[in-house]
């Protein structure tokens, strides 16, 4: 018996296509797919979602000075007068950080070679490309989804028929996050 589904691509494509679905179900928490791709995705997503619960509490806080630049009302940078150039004006913040242990940093690393970057993009139209944003995918996992399924050993998704597709008569699932 095989140890996985081929889903009649290539390897590189089949890759690829669990990456992108599993980075989609982490990220929106339901998608909506084939039968056979939702077994597959699930044992990922099961697997990366188990290592977040093992590695959640595994940091220290660290507080750290930051140089952050000064900004007016309007958000833009302030600016002063030194030797006769402009210059960006900055101040001291202390900030309180996570800094992960050995072992947490292995496993955000491991996530990470799974889940592809998620950039979140503003429905309204003005400035859409100004106030994008990447998602942190792995601090969700650690900091949402380890907490959520602390106590809970594995099923952490779940399948829902939807019946035949139209085109070609697959069976499409729900899989969602539970």
């Amino acid at each position: 018996m095989a140890k996985y589904r081929k889903l009649g691509r290539t390897s590189p494509q089949r890759k690829a296509l669990l990456r992108n679905q599993v980075t989609a179900l982490l990220y929106h928490g339901k998608i909506v797919t084939t039968e056979a791709r939702a077994k597959e995705v699930r044992k990922i997503a099961g697997h990366l979602i188990a290592m977040a619960v093992r590695e959640k509490d595994n940091f220290e806080t660290v507080t750290v000075t930051a140089k952050v630049p000064v900004k007016d009302k309007d958000g833009k940078r302030v600016k002063e007068v030194v030797d006769g150039k402009k210059v960006t004006k900055f101040e001291s913040v202390e900030k309180e950080i996570k800094k992960d242990l050995p072992s947490r940093l292995h496993v955000r690393r491991q996530i990470l070679r799974v889940l592809y970057p998620v950039v979140y993009v503003p429905t309204e139209a003005a400035g859409r490309k100004r106030n994008t944003k990447e998602v942190d995918l792995v601090a969700k996992l650690f900091d949402e989804y380890g907490p959520k399924y602390e106590n809970r050993h594995g099923g952490y998704t779940r399948i829902i028929k939807k019946g035949p597709r139209k085109g070609d008569a697959a069976m499409e699932v729900i899989l969602e996050l539970v």
